[in-house]
C-alpha cells in the first residue's frame, strides 16, 4: 500500500468519494484490467503509468486491479485482453502505452460492451471515423504534442525543418501533427525503425542538408539514443520535440546534451494548480522521484474512474459512459474535458530542459496552443 502525506486536498477528494461511495452503495468491486508495458523497451512508460493510476486510485477498496505486462508485443497485449475480458470479466481496460498495441487490443475490447480509458496512447484511427462511445483518451490525440511543436517553430523564425519519426502509427501520426501547423519548407522527412538504436546514417543525412532545425519523435531508448549520438556528432542545429523524448525518465539516461532543447507538453510539474502541486508532492513522496508526464496521465485516468464511480454503476453502461463524458474530476492539467470523440481538449505548452541543482527537468517558457482538440473529431459519429 502505498503511503504520502496528507494534504488538504487529498483529505477532501478522500471524504467526497467516501460519501458518494456511500450512496452508490455497490456491492462488488469495479475490476479493472491494467495492460501495460512493464519491461524491455518502453518499460519505463508503462512503469509511470501504472504508479500514477496506483497513487490516485490508493486505498480504494471498491476497485480490483489486475496488472499485466504486454512486454511491448502486440500478440501478448491481445492474449492478455482476451483473458481478462472473457475469464477476468473485468469491466474496464486501460494502460497500454504503444498505438500499435492500442490497434491491436482496444477496437475488439470496446465492441464487446467494454470500457477502455487510454493512459497514453491515442491513434487517429481512433479519433475519427473509428471512434467508439466505450474509448475514452485521458492523455491526448497522438498528433497533438507535435502539432504544437509545428506552432513553436513558426513563432521562433526556424523555416526548415528535417523531421524523423520511427515507422508505425503514432510516429506516423507524429510527423502529420507538425505538418499540419509548421508553415515552413522540409530539408528532410525519415521514417525510422521502430525500436532502432543507431542514428549514424539519419544524422549523417541531417548534416548534409540544408536544416535549419531538427523535429523528432523517438519515444523511450530511441530518443535516449538518437540525443547521445546527436550530441557527439556536434552539429549546431536547434532541437524540437515532443515531451515523450524529454520527459522525466528520460533526461537522466540524456545528459547535459538536452539542456536548451524546447519540447512540448500538455503538462509539467511547475503547472500552478491545487491538484497539481499536490499530485508532484504526493508521487515524491510516495516513489522517490519526479513525476512525468506519463505519471500524470495514470493519475489523472485513475481520477476520472474515480470521478464516475462517484455518479454511476459500473453496470449502467449508459449512465456510467455520462459520467465519464462529464470530467468532472481536477486534473493535474487544470482545464480539461473531452470533445465528441472523447479526447481531451486541453492546453498544451512549450517546455525547455533546464538544471534544477542537480536534477535535470522541464520547466514552461510559453503556451503553444490553447484548448486544443483534435484534427479527426468532425469525423467521429456516434
Amino acid at each position: 500500500m502505498l503511503k504520502s502525506p496528507a494534504c488538504a486536498f487529498g483529505v477532501a477528494l478522500a471524504a467526497t468519494l467516501a460519501t458518494a461511495w456511500s450512496a452508490a452503495a455497490l456491492a462488488d468491486p469495479v475490476k479493472v484490467g491494467m495492460i501495460t508495458t512493464l519491461s524491455g523497451g518502453g518499460s519505463g512508460l508503462g512503469i509511470d503509468v501504472r504508479d500514477g493510476f496506483l497513487l490516485a486510485t490508493r486505498d480504494n477498496k471498491d476497485i480490483e486491479l489486475i496488472i499485466e505486462d504486454d512486454q511491448n508485443k502486440p500478440d501478448v497485449a491481445v492474449q492478455l485482453a482476451d483473458k481478462m475480458i472473457q475469464s477476468d470479466k473485468v469491466d474496464i481496460l486501460t494502460g497500454i502505452i504503444f498505438s500499435n498495441l492500442a490497434m491491436a487490443v482496444v477496437p475488439a475490447a470496446v465492441n464487446q460492451g467494454k470500457f477502455y480509458l487510454s493512459p497514453n496512447a491515442g491513434p487517429s484511427a481512433l479519433a475519427g471515423k473509428g471512434c467508439h462511445m466505450n474509448y475514452f483518451n485521458v492523455a491526448w490525440q497522438n498528433d497533438n504534442l507535435h502539432e504544437a511543436a509545428g506552432s513553436y517553430a513558426n513563432s521562433a523564425g526556424l523555416v526548415n525543418s528535417f523531421i524523423l519519426a520511427p515507422n508505425y502509427p503514432a510516429g506516423k501520426d507524429a510527423l502529420t501533427g507538425y505538418k499540419r501547423y509548421y508553415e515552413g519548407d522540409l530539408a528532410g522527412e525519415l521514417y525510422t525503425k521502430l525500436g532502432q538504436t543507431d542514428y549514424a546514417a539519419e544524422i549523417a543525412q541531417i548534416r548534409a542538408s540544408e536544416a535549419d532545425s531538427v523535429f523528432f519523435f523517438l519515444p523511450g531508448g530511441m530518443g535516449i539514443s538518437f540525443m547521445k549520438q546527436w550530441d557527439q556528432a556536434d552539429i549546431d542545429l536547434p532541437v524540437l520535440g515532443p515531451a515523450f523524448s524529454f520527459d522525466q525518465g528520460i533526461l537522466g539516461a540524456v545528459g547535459d546534451a538536452a539542456l536548451g532543447v524546447k519540447n512540448t507538453s500538455q503538462w509539467s510539474k511547475d503547472l500552478d494548480n491545487e491538484a497539481n502541486i499536490a499530485f508532484v508532492a504526493d508521487f515524491q513522496a510516495a516513489y522517490g522521484r519526479l513525476p512525468s508526464l506519463y505519471a500524470s496521465q495514470g493519475f489523472d485516468t485513475g481520477n476520472l474512474l474515480l470521478s464516475a464511480m462517484a455518479k454511476s454503476p459500473v453496470t449502467d453502461a449508459d449512465a456510467f459512459r455520462s459520467a465519464l463524458e462529464e470530467a468532472d474530476f481536477a486534473s493535474t492539467r487544470g482545464s480539461f474535458s473531452f470533445d465528441n470523440s472523447h479526447h481531451p481538449i486541453q492546453d498544451i505548452y512549450v517546455r525547455e530542459v533546464v538544471r534544477e541543482g542537480e536534477v535535470l527537468t522541464n520547466k514552461i517558457v510559453s503556451k503553444a496552443l490553447t484548448q486544443h482538440s483534435n484534427a479527426y473529431a468532425t469525423e467521429c459519429v456516434m
